[in-house]
């Protein structure tokens, strides 16, 4: 069954992006819970930043599970990637990754690897960034599946990288790997930048898809935008996605009404609330 989760960011300077609430982890575990959704997403500034036995409590006292771990500070706050031209980077990038793979897999959640991909830039070539990317996630998928849990490769539109934009790119990217841990993060937002048809490229992927970011097409939460969900939701029922949808969105116009909004559209798309 498909489930709902909201984005909680603990990231001071990435407080202009995309999430709808921000610091305060009590009263945001709280707030997601009154509105009815079902798990959390966190991106931490990293894993010691993280009170693992006051996480564990609030989930059960609210109730809720942990849907995912993002690893976006690892470029925001640390300006690590995993396509840097410097081996010596790339090894601090992966470092960090694998420990919020390590710390996510101890509440039976994925870490999702985004911006921390990086570009192809200078002297690197595509190529051999994605070499060096496949490389990354040949080591870190079998270290998630190693605690039970795959890892999530989120392919991002061509303002954000230049490497993988689509969900062929990510199938390219995902095919010669030996791990079959790594599956698609698939974004709603950057989707409608970069696919012909959202509900088609769903279908390709298939079950390759792990997880959904449910937003619209300015960013917003899905119906304060112009995406035409229901084919969409009818093609996760198709592949059989029993994931997390989660609400990776500005707090437009604020927090609170962001994800009240999410939680209507998500009954409407997936509970089959029609009078929403």
């Amino acid at each position: 069954m498909i489930q709902s989760a909201v984005t909680i960011s603990l990231v001071p300077e990435a407080r202009g992006g995309p999430f709808v609430f921000r610091g305060d982890l009590p009263q945001n575990c709280a707030r997601a819970s009154a509105l009815g959704f079902n798990a959390v997403e966190i991106f931490p500034r990293s894993p010691d930043s993280i009170n693992a036995k006051e996480l564990q409590g609030l989930l059960r006292d609210h109730n809720l599970k942990l849907a995912a771990m993002g690893t976006g500070a690892g470029w925001v706050v640390h300006q690590l990637r995993l396509t840097d031209p410097s081996s010596q980077v790339r090894a601090r990038a992966k470092d960090f990754v694998a420990s919020l793979v390590d710390f996510a897999a101890a509440f039976g959640a994925p870490a999702i690897v985004g911006s921390m991909q990086g570009k192809w830039e200078a002297d690197v070539s595509r190529e051999q960034a994605i070499e060096w990317l496949r490389e990354a996630l040949d080591s870190l998928g079998p270290r998630a599946h190693s605690a039970g849990v795959p890892l999530f490769f989120e392919h991002l539109n061509r303002y954000e990288t230049n490497l993988v934009n689509t969900v062929a790119q990510g199938l390219e990217l995902l095919a010669p790997l030996r791990t079959k841990s790594v599956k698609l993060l698939c974004d709603l937002f950057h989707m409608n930048i970069e696919e012909q048809d959202v509900a088609g490229s769903l279908r390709e992927a298939g079950s390759t898809v792990g997880h959904i970011h449910f937003a619209d097409t300015n960013r917003r939460a899905i119906g304060y935008g112009h995406l035409d969900v229901k084919p969409i939701a009818t093609a996760l029922h198709e592949i059989g996605y029993s994931g997390f949808v989660s609400a990776e969105i500005v707090p437009l116009p604020d927090g609170d009404s962001a994800a009240s909004q999410t939680m209507r559209a998500f009954n409407q798309f997936f509970r089959g609330d029609h009078s929403c």
